[in-house]
């Protein structure tokens, strides 16, 4: 097959076909723009130190994250973590009218084509989808840095508009998310079998999945349990500091979610063995055999959103931390008798990123609705059956919801229990050295006058202070409502399309 004849097949279907390339566009363009932000801020130069700048700040920025060099690393870590969620949106926006490809693929393979040919071509649709959003991505991001490069009256910036990524970078970015996304389509469809009958599935699954995936959270929670002993360890060598820490930071990250997203398909399976064991109603049953039967679909279906919590979990421990530390600055402050300035940096800093959180638990409620709606969709021909046999819609619905609260709830809990972990794994105690603070004990005028102001003043020594920190129970009940509220969400719209698909006209659907 000549490649302008699978370019041209790769982009023929119908209205749904068109959908599914132009949704999975939208969300690779935005994990394009998230992934450029973040080469951005690592792009930022560092000044040499000079001694008005000792500590070689960005002064072109007003804003700390981007002027101190020691955020910045963070900063560009918190804007990949926004790819993760859009990423699985993108996944789950090329399942959609996965059926009617299936259709195509098949009378594509009954015309002659071999499994090869049909492989390559619903790889290449991935693929094109993807370039065609990394493209665009790539030039909303110029046309956004013209746009928001916006200088203040000192000649500051809000934005880093002054800096570009290297070449290499932005050609890994627009061109390495298609590749990605061709090699992930390759490999989930690497037990399909296309023939001119239909689309088949190999390997039947006749066991549930192990609790394996435990190991992996076990990984990523000692990988930042050893954060604190490698620093203090390296202390002095910065340049392995350097590259060890982050790789800790990384693999731990990606171990954790890796495990709770694979340890939801372990939840599914066992969640439905104990519906089928204590269940009497005919929705938990109906739910508890579809769990059984396919545990992986709450993995691929709840991964963004799981992945989001951990991320919003380590997030409150860490605000937690920072609430401690400076509740104990204050106090050491009026045990001095001194004015006490609020810094309020870290937990301002802490409102954005619950803001990122916030927007995250959005995308990944709309790879919710996807995902739940295409199932639906995918199954119709079984639900109309059912419905053909006696069973009414109502009990359908139910067992749709029982389907998708059932892993949710424990699932969303250990995401914010990992997450909460990885989080009080780096810093489960706040703590303050020994300082000395000067009071001056008179007026406001005497204290400015630097004749009269040293008689007046005394210093006040205070000791080195440790406080455990506390648990953000709150914040994460609030992180568990809001997850718990979209799922809610994405249950009640896809029950809209229930009653559409369970309609008798749906068993002639071939």
């Amino acid at each position: 097959m000549r490649p302008a004849t699978l370019v041209r097949l790769a982009l023929a279907g119908s209205g749904t076909d068109t959908a599914r390339v132009v949704l999975t566009a939208l969300s690779v363009l935005l994990a394009t723009l998230a992934g450029l932000a973040a080469l951005t801020v690592l792009a930022i130069p560092k000044p040499m130190a000079t001694d008005d700048n000792r500590y070689r700040l960005s002064e072109q920025y007003h804003n700390a994250l981007l002027a101190e060099p020691g955020l910045r690393g963070g900063t560009a870590f918190a804007l990949l973590m926004l790819m993760i969620p859009v990423l699985a949106l993108a996944g789950q926006c090329a399942r959609l009218g996965a059926p009617a490809r299936d259709r195509r693929l098949a009378a594509i393979r009954l015309a002659g084509a071999t499994p090869g040919q049909v492989t390559r071509l619903a790889v290449l649709e991935t693929a094109v989808a993807a370039l065609l959003g990394t493209v665009v991505g790539l030039g909303a991001y110029l046309v956004g840095r013209e746009v928001l490069h916006r200088p203040d009256a000192r000649g500051q910036l809000a934005l880093p508009t002054d800096v570009l990524p290297s070449p290499a970078a932005v050609a890994a970015v627009v061109l390495g998310l298609p590749v990605v996304a061709a090699l992930a389509t390759a490999l989930m469809l690497r037990t399909v079998t296309m023939s001119p009958l239909g689309v088949s599935r190999r390997a039947v699954r006749e066991r549930g999945p192990g609790p394996w995936a435990g190991l992996l959270i076990g990984l990523g929670l000692a990988s930042f349990l050893a954060v604190g002993p490698v620093m203090y360890q390296f202390d002095a060598n910065a340049e392995v500091l350097g590259w060890l820490v982050p790789l800790l930071f990384t693999v731990g990250a990606f171990a954790a979610m890796s495990g709770v997203v694979l340890g939801t398909g372990w939840i599914s399976y066992h969640c439905g063995r104990l519906l089928r064991r204590h269940a009497r109603r005919p929705a938990a049953l109906l739910a508890a055999g579809r769990l059984m039967a396919d545990p992986w679909a709450g993995s691929r279906t709840f991964a963004a959103l799981l992945a989001v919590l951990i991320f919003g979990a380590g997030a409150a421990a860490q605000r937690a931390y920072f609430a401690t530390r400076d509740q104990l600055e204050r106090e050491q402050k009026q045990f001095a008798g001194a004015d006490v300035v609020p810094d309020s940096f870290y937990l301002s800093t802490m409102d954005l990123v619950d803001a990122a959180v916030a927007v995250a638990i959005l995308i990944a409620t709309g790879g919710l609705i996807v995902a739940l709606v295409e199932g639906i969709v995918a199954r119709r021909r079984a639900y109309a059956a059912l419905v053909a046999t006696g069973v009414p819609r109502a009990t359908l619905s139910r067992s749709v919801a029982w389907q998708a609260l059932a892993p949710a709830v424990p699932a969303i809990l250990l995401a914010l229990t990992v997450g909460t972990m990885l989080g009080r794994g780096l810093a489960a105690e706040a703590s303050t050295g020994v300082s000395s603070t000067e009071v001056c004990e008179a007026t406001a005028a005497l204290c400015d006058d630097p004749a009269t102001r040293e008689q007046y003043t005394r210093i006040v020594h205070t000791a080195a202070v440790q406080r455990a920190v506390a648990v953000p129970l709150e914040q994460l009940a609030w992180l568990g409502v809001g997850a718990l509220v979209a799922v809610l969400v994405t249950v009640g719209v896809g029950l809209l399309f229930l009653r559409a698909s369970t309609a008798l006209d749906e068993l002639r659907t071939t």
